[in-house]
């Protein structure tokens, strides 16, 4: 997954109108006598972050301070943070045998997230990357140690309150990554760029689901027990610490010498501010925020009324490890699917629509089969069955709950894909990643609450077919507004740099990608 290039085809580009004197601060913090013109025909700073990870023969690996190894870290922050949260949630009610409290908690938990979620952008582009991302790993720590309390005193307050405090650190975390993920790559890689993210972000599910299954594999019943959640807790302490190796975003580089659009002098007067300009300036955005709502609509019916309701604790624990493996693969075929350059962008737009329309039909049509089969009514009776792995009939609930995970990743992949392709600008992307995720949650939130109260399964389920199939039809607007590329100029137009200070090769006042 590093950014490989060889010397040869970044020789051959048109070389780089380079100024004499520096004509920017940024320039000035930036560009100095020690800069080295390097193997590969770009002018870079001289030191360690800028010196090439790796060299074989003709073929170079990434610079540390490179968008590709970047993302790399901030995909493994993720796989140690939000990737356990999913593990514990895929087995249905945090691991518990009640999902009771961990759906409380899971409203606190996107309560918080959608209020904060909406404002985390204006943090992130004032505070930076690093600083947020760590904070908001913190919480997930929190989060998982509340459940091994659970586990001794039953304390749900506890439990709750870390739910809340979650909501706030996810949305800082989830804003920083989004706003790296699609605003660090070129316009030609932001699908590969999503898609190896969303593939070691949900390894961490895998992983993490392995654990309880390798516990259970031998139980038909019970809860998750102490050492599931302290393994999970040192993963996610792990994946705040691993924040702090990032760099700022004004030091990254690409692979043709440009930066990194931004905001050189953020104050929280400016970024703050800057909510209302996003909307006021792309105010057909709000044309993807049914999209945004729907994306996590789904998790409480497939985690809750799907795999717990149905299943016995090793077959959720195995269900949970097929559905965040096939989340890789859907997150792969997309991904590169969506970076297809012999299909101009704006075509690759339109189809990648009629694609997710089309998995939507034919997916949740295969849900509303097996949900005519059993209610809410049903599974809680004392006589109930869960059903094994060994059950006859267990293949296709099987396959049914890998597609789930593979319609999660194709509708994730193609958001961001939708979202990254508006624009190239960092804080633009800083702040509709923090209106994604915060109306995600909002959604969440509504979600997990409609579930404590115990509405019927098959209601749930209309809710979400209907939500995600109609959430496409008002999205087609903006998606067929999507252009093959975006002037610098409009990529500027919502900073305080000028050309100068993001060029790379070739450039002049044609698009940094």
């Amino acid at each position: 997954m590093a950014d490989l290039h060889s010397e040869k085809e970044v020789a051959t580009a048109e070389p780089v109108n380079r100024v004499a004197e520096p004509q920017t601060e940024m320039h000035r913090n930036l560009v100095s006598p020690h800069d080295v013109e390097t193997a590969d025909g770009i002018r870079r700073p001289a030191g360690w972050m800028y010196k090439p990870l790796l060299t074989l023969g003709p073929i170079h690996f990434s610079w540390y301070a490179s968008p590709p190894v970047q993302l790399v870290l901030v995909a493994f922050v993720c796989f140690l943070c939000p990737g356990m949260f999913n593990a514990v949630n895929g087995l249905g009610g945090g691991g518990q045998l009640n999902a009771t409290v961990a759906n409380n908690s899971n409203v606190a938990v996107y309560a918080t997230f959608s209020v904060v979620g909406f404002f985390a952008g204006s943090v992130v582009n004032r505070l930076g990357i690093k600083l947020t991302l760590s904070f908001g790993g913190f919480g997930y720590f929190l989060y998982v140690s509340s459940y091994l309390s659970y586990n001794h005193n039953q304390n749900s307050g506890f439990v709750i309150f870390a739910g809340a405090l979650l909501g706030v650190c996810a949305g800082l975390l989830w804003a920083a990554q989004g706003c790296l993920m699609m605003s660090y790559p070129q316009e030609s890689s932001k699908g590969r760029y999503i898609s190896w993210f969303w593939m070691i972000f949900n390894l961490g599910g895998v992983i993490g689901s392995l654990v309880p299954l390798g516990e259970k594999i031998n139980s038909t019943s019970g809860s998750v027990n102490d050492g599931t959640y302290i393994g999970f807790m040192v993963l996610t302490f792990l994946g705040s610490v691993l924040a702090w190796s990032l760099v700022d975003a004004r030091h990254v580089i690409r692979a043709d010498g440009s930066r990194v659009v931004l905001m050189k002098h953020p104050t929280w007067q400016s970024e703050i501010l800057g909510l209302w300009e996003v909307l006021r300036s792309d105010s057909h955005i709000v044309l993807l925020f049914p999209m945004f709502f729907a994306s996590n609509w789904f998790y409480t019916y497939q985690f809750n009324d799907v795999n717990l309701a149905s299943f016995n604790i090793r077959t959720r624990s195995l269900n949970n490890t097929l559905y965040w493996s096939s989340q890789i693969f859907g997150a792969l075929i997309f991904g590169y699917a969506l970076d297809l350059s012999s299909v101009r962008r704006s075509m690759r737009a339109k189809i990648a629509l009629v694609v997710l329309f089309t998995l939507t039909m034919t997916i949740w049509g295969g849900g509303y089969a097996f949900q005519r089969n059993y209610n809410r009514a049903e599974t809680v009776a004392v006589n109930f069955v869960k059903m094994d792995w060994t059950t006859t009939g267990y293949i296709g609930p099987m396959f049914l709950y890998i597609f789930y995970g593979f319609f999660d990743a194709a509708w994730q992949t193609c958001v961001y894909w939708f979202i990254g392709s508006l624009s190239n600008n960092s804080r633009k992307l800083a702040n509709i990643a923090g209106f994604y995720k915060g109306i995600q949650s909002a959604g969440a939130a509504i979600t997990y609450r409609i579930d404590a109260l115990e509405a019927p399964f098959m209601s749930e389920f209309a809710s979400n077919w209907a939500l995600l199939a109609g959430s496409l039809v008002i999205a087609a607007p903006i998606i067929f507004r999507i252009k093959d590329t975006v002037p610098i100029e409009e990529d500027l137009k919502f900073s305080d740099e000028n050309i100068e200070d993001v060029k790379g090769v070739g450039m002049d006042t044609e698009l940094v990608g």
